[in-house]
């Protein structure tokens, strides 16, 4: 799949501007074009502009012009969204798959629209007025973040053993106290390593150096003595595999991860490597960090998506209704009132 081919001008131009001037990851933007597609190939369906029979896998987009894209309105969008809620196949190359999306990929489709619109208004000046501007997201359920405390992080970090636990054990140590996402661990390069620092490059190539405390340090200093022993392929590459000498890849990082947190005891259907980065913030927060410090090291774009991680604990709440005057209020039995 290249959408530099197989999109229309119109839609290749907002492509091209998010990869190169927005600085979005090849995988982030072609998730826009997919989003895209998906919601072209319905509306030319809807509008009778391909015979009513078409399987919409083959409708093409290459004819999408601002015609189209001006006649388009919020009644279409929800219409859109309804098809996807009840109609969309989950996993359309399974036999077996469910029909209707979540509301978060619902969700994920909306910002794109959004986000074509506002550009093809704000930046290519092709609209006078954005017939999107009050499109509404879909409700999404709130959900605290799964974590493991810090006794289940101690544990996992002792059950690292075998042929590359030097490896795995850094891995780990970072995810669990520097909060890193899959991507940057994966994408980090030797030289990001410098001294009690760590450059990390994240979302849309922007930059943040997070500050390496002792048991960080020990670990990095531990697999790269293992790692400069061995005949590498990627020279650059951080973290390789012992197999092929090359960059680990994000399978091999989420298989580790798996196999350390059943090795651990840990239910590894439950958790991930980005359960991982929760575990980070949320043991962060419990022993004193701010949320805003909070949001530099994970390097978030907005304070609210970091406030996610500012729920209580359960002792918190324990206290909370302990705290309660009313908690000593019982009910008087009534054999008691009637002996009086």
């Amino acid at each position: 799949m290249d959408y530099r081919s197989e999109s229309p001008p119109i839609l290749r131009d907002f492509l091209v501007y998010h990869e190169t001037i927005q600085g979005h990851s090849p995988k982030t933007v072609d998730e826009y074009f997919l989003d895209l597609r998906s919601f072209f190939r319905y509306l030319k369906l809807e509008k009778r502009l391909v015979p009513k029979d078409t399987p919409m896998e083959s409708i093409p987009i290459d004819d999408v012009d601002i015609q189209l894209i001006r006649s388009v309105t919020l009644t279409d969008v929800y219409a859109y969204m309804s098809y996807l809620s009840r109609d969309r196949a989950a996993h359309p190359n399974s036999p077996d798959t469910s029909y209707g999306l979540s509301a978060s990929s619902r969700a994920r489709k909306v910002a794109t629209i959004r986000s074509f619109y506002k550009y093809l208004t704000n930046k290519a000046k092709l609209l006078t007025e954005n017939p999107m501007q009050d499109l509404d997201s879909p409700r999404l359920k709130k959900s605290l973040p799964r974590y493991l405390d810090l006794e289940e992080s101690v544990e996992l970090l002792e059950s690292v053993d075998g042929a590359n636990s030097v490896r795995d054990y850094c891995i780990l140590t970072l995810f669990l106290n520097c909060g890193l996402r899959i991507s940057e661990l994966v994408g980090l390069n030797v030289t990001d390593v410098r001294g009690d620092q760590l450059r990390v490059l994240g979302k849309g190539n922007k930059e943040r150096v997070l500050f390496l405390n002792e048991a960080c340090q020990q670990a990095l200093q531990d697999w790269l003595t293992e790692r400069n022993m061995l005949a590498l392929i990627d020279k650059e590459a951080l973290f390789i595999t012992h197999q092929n000498r090359r960059r680990i890849s994000r399978a091999a990082v989420h298989k580790l991860v798996k196999k350390h947190l059943a090795a651990s005891g840990l239910d590894s259907t439950q958790y991930s490597a980005h359960k991982l980065r929760h575990t980070a913030a949320t043991l962060m927060l419990q022993n004193g960090v701010d949320v805003r410090t909070l949001q530099e090291v994970l390097g978030h774009d907005h304070l609210n998506t970091t406030q996610i991680y500012t729920h209580v604990d359960s002792d918190d709440l324990r206290t909370a209704a302990r705290a309660n005057p009313l908690g000593m209020v019982k009910k008087k039995k009534k054999g008691s009132e009637d002996e009086t």
